[in-house]
Formats: C-alpha cells, sequence, structure tokens
C-alpha cells in the first residue's frame, strides 16, 4: 500500500541514504559527479528495491477499479498512471543534477525531495512537501488498517456462528493494541524480515488470485465492459496512482546505486514490467468476477484453508511492517516535540518527562489513525481518494512544479509544455477525483 511502504519502504530508504553516505565519506570532500557513481547497489539491487518500494498491497484493488471503469479503460489508467509517475520521477533526479551543478563549495550534500521544495518554493514549497509526505504515509498506514481488518473480518465471519463481525472490531480489540506495542520499537531493521515476508505474501496472494481468475473464464470478454463511463475512470486513476507508492524515494533509490547514469535505465525497466503486471492483475481479476468483484479481491477467493492462510499471512506480514509505514511519521511528531520550548522545560525539570512525551506521542498518532481506519467504508474508495488527492500532488503537481522553476529557461518549449499540461492535469485530477470519491462512490 502506498502504495505507496509503504512496505519496506521507510527501512528501504534508510538504507538506499546509508549507503549513499558511505560513498560521499568515501570520497571525501571530492566533488559529485553528475550522472557519474553513487552508491554502492548494482543495477540488479536497484532494479529490485524499486520494485520493492513502488509494489504494495493496493494492487488487490486493482481489478474492483477495473469493475469500475471497465478492463479497457482500467488498463489505459493505468499505464497513464505508470509513464506519468516514471516521467515525473526523471523530473526529480533532473532538478537535482541541476542544483549539484551549480554548487560553488564542492558539498556533498544530497538533496532530498523537501530540499527541492526548498529550493524552489523557499520554506512554503518544503513546508508542502513534507505535509504531503506525512499525509500520503498516513493515507497509507490507514490503509494498512483496514486492508488488515477486512481481511480478518472475512476470515471469522465466514468460519463463526456470528455472522457479519464488523472490521472495526478487529481494528480496536487486535490491530490498535499491537500496533501501540510495536510503535515502542524504534529499530527498522528489527522489523525488516517481516517486509520481506509481507512481499512473498503480496506474490503468493496475486498468484493465488490469478490461479482462482482462470478457473472463473468463461466467454468472459462478451459479458465484461471495456469501458463504463467517463465516471469511473477518475475512481479507477486514483487507485492506479496509489498503487505506484515510493515516489518520495526516488532521490535516495538513484543516490544508491554504483553507476547513476544507468538509472534511468533501470527505472524505465522496471516501470514497464510493473506496469503489465498490474494490467494483467485488474483485467484477470475483473474477467473473473465481473460485477461481483469485491473492493479487495482477496475477499472473493473462495472459504477453503489455501485462501485462509493467504489472508492470515498478508495480515500477520502487515501487522509487523505497519510500525515502518508509521516510522516518518514518528520522526516528524518527534522532532516538533524536541523543538519546542515547553516539551525541553518538562524534560529538564520532570523526571521521565521525555519518556512519556515521546511515547505518548506514538501512542496518539497510532490510535487517530485507528479511529480514521474504522469509519472508512471501503478499501479501493479509500484508496482512490488517497491516490486522487495527496499523491497526485506529490507524483505530479510537485514534480512538474520544481521543474519548471528549478530548470527556468534551460527546458525547451515542449518540455514546458508538458510539463504545464501534468501540473494542470494533476491540479483538475485532484480536485474531481476528490469530488468523485465523496459524490459518487460513498455507497459502494
Amino acid at each position: 500500500m502506498k502504495g505507496k511502504r509503504a512496505d519496506a519502504s521507510a527501512s528501504l530508504l534508510h538504507e538506499a541514504e546509508a549507503e549513499a553516505e558511505s560513498e560521499s565519506s568515501e570520497r571525501g570532500r571530492g566533488r559529485v559527479v553528475v550522472g557519474g557513481s553513487g552508491g554502492g547497489a548494482t543495477w540488479a539491487q536497484t532494479l529490485g528495491n524499486i520494485v520493492v518500494s513502488i509494489v504494495g498491497t493496493g494492487v488487490l484493488g486493482l481489478p474492483y477499479a477495473f469493475r469500475i471503469a471497465g478492463w479497457l479503460a482500467g488498463s489505459l489508467g493505468v499505464a497513464a498512471a505508470g509513464f506519468a509517475t516514471f516521467y515525473c520521477m526523471l523530473l526529480l533526479v533532473q532538478c537535482r543534477d541541476k542544483l549539484e551543478e551549480e554548487e560553488v563549495d564542492n558539498s556533498t550534500h544530497r538533496y532530498t525531495y523537501g530540499d527541492l521544495g526548498g529550493k524552489a518554493f523557499g520554506p512554503v514549497g518544503r513546508y508542502l512537501t513534507e505535509l504531503l509526505i506525512l499525509v500520503t504515509q498516513a493515507g497509507g498506514s490507514v490503509a494498512y488498517l483496514v486492508f488488515i481488518s477486512h481481511n480478518l473480518s472475512s476470515i471469522f465471519s465466514a468460519r463463526s456462528k456470528y455472522h457479519g463481525i464488523s472490521p472495526s472490531v478487529f481494528i480496536f480489540s487486535l490491530l490498535l493494541p499491537v500496533e501501540i506495542a510495536l510503535s515502542f520499537v524504534r529499530s527498522l531493521s528489527s522489523l525488516a524480515p517481516f517486509s520481506m515476508f509481507a512481499d512473498v505474501c503480496n506474490v503468493l496472494a496475486m498468484a493465488i488470485v490469478i490461479k482462482e481468475d482462470l478457473q472463473h473464464f468463461d466467454q468472459a470478454f462478451k459479458s465484461r465492459n471495456a469501458f463504463n463511463g467517463i465516471w469511473g475512470i477518475p475512481f479507477a486513476g486514483g487507485v492506479a496512482v496509489f498503487c505506484f507508492e515510493g515516489f518520495s524515494m526516488t532521490l535516495a533509490l538513484e543516490a544508491s546505486m554504483a553507476e547513476r547514469r544507468k538509472f534511468r535505465w533501470v527505472l524505465a525497466q522496471a516501470f514497464l514490467g510493473i506496469t503489465f503486471a498490474y494490467i494483467c492483475f485488474g483485467i484477470f481479476g475483473y474477467l473473473a468476477y465481473g460485477d461481483e468483484t469485491r473492493d479487495i479481491i482477496t475477499l472473493n477467493l473462495p472459504n477453503n484453508w489455501s485462501a485462509a492462510a493467504v489472508k492470515v499471512g498478508l495480515s500477520i506480514a502487515l501487522i509487523f511492517t505497519f510500525p515502518t509505514m508509521m516510522h516518518p511519521i514518528h520522526e516528524i511528531v518527534e522532532a516538533k516535540l524536541w523543538s519546542n520550548e515547553w516539551f525541553q522545560k518538562q524534560r529538564r525539570n520532570i523526571p521521565g518527562a521525555e519518556w512519556s512525551g515521546l511515547h505518548g506521542s506514538r501512542i496518539l498518532a497510532v490510535a487517530v489513525l485507528a479511529v480514521l481506519a474504522s469509519f472508512i467504508p471501503g478499501f479501493s474508495t479509500f484508496i482512490s481518494f488517497v491516490g486522487s488527492t495527496g499523491c497526485a500532488l506529490l507524483s505530479f503537481v510537485l514534480p512538474a512544479a520544481f521543474h519548471l522553476f528549478i530548470m527556468g529557461h534551460t527546458i525547451g518549449f515542449w518540455q514546458r509544455a508538458l510539463d504545464y499540461g501534468i501540473l494542470i492535469t494533476g491540479l483538475a485530477f485532484a480536485g474531481y477525483g476528490t469530488y468523485d470519491v465523496f459524490a459518487s462512490h460513498s455507497s459502494i
């Protein structure tokens, strides 16, 4: 999930930045060669890191998006989202390279996404960028809770005399206390094996779903719509954008690569493969179940032990990777606490105030997201909303705006026109996507 994980995303970002910093220190105060050598990751390692950072459980909502838009419209939406995300990732790299070229003090500073916002629009740009990262990260965390609770609800409701157990029961009775306890774990490396386990479960879930899909094919193309009307496209587009998560890791991944000139080629290979897999998975799911396609495709699986094992495995893995999603949120909140004079005064004067304040902030953050998750009516509706708003602004609008400002008159007319087109389309998509989710799909 976001998406983007954003799985592994925070720990992966940490590892990528560590590699880049290690390489930087080895070069001493030497000049960074733009597009030349970076960290120590090979092209194959970088390819794997890109796939891990992008592919999440949001993909399990794609068949439902294809049901809303139609299999052809959904395919075009995924392809467009993939191309736009790929292009905007390259815009960030171009902006960073431009800033490095302009450095006059031989600095080895590695620019972050927030740094680009600061360079383009000052403190407002930095705060806006970091706010959107925080919001999308929180959205991905809520999506985790919604996904886990709905899967557990489907398992126990099917095997219990108490039919229709609400997902909220699992959120507050199981997920909230467990995630509060895990929020006290500050070492992301200790949770890394669960991120790998989550990826394995994701692949197994997709494989089992496709196997079940093929068993349901019966002249499916004749009874499935290719295009369900223009109003379904923004919904499907929002889900597709959410599925191409990991955008804020672009610069760290590129900097971690030993041969940075090859990053564009590696990124292109990754996006071609991921986009093709997304389209196939969405089409297969929709063709198999048609109008019966659920917002989480695993809920369409039969109530047998193999399907239950996949759901339980996914849920356990995501429970332990949820702290990875929350890590950037905790860091931002705790940084604000440390900069607060009142907190510093209490920390000095009251024994245990520091521990209580830092851990209390973590408890509060998890509790707030749990409450939000309990009000979410559907998984795909929610990820479409997050994808249409925060993800669209973070992945399309800001990169295009930064590129126009930082690159200035060095870019040609057609690229400038394309940047403006992405910026305007991204804003319109965010506005209409939000309206579409609230007005048209709140009851689905």
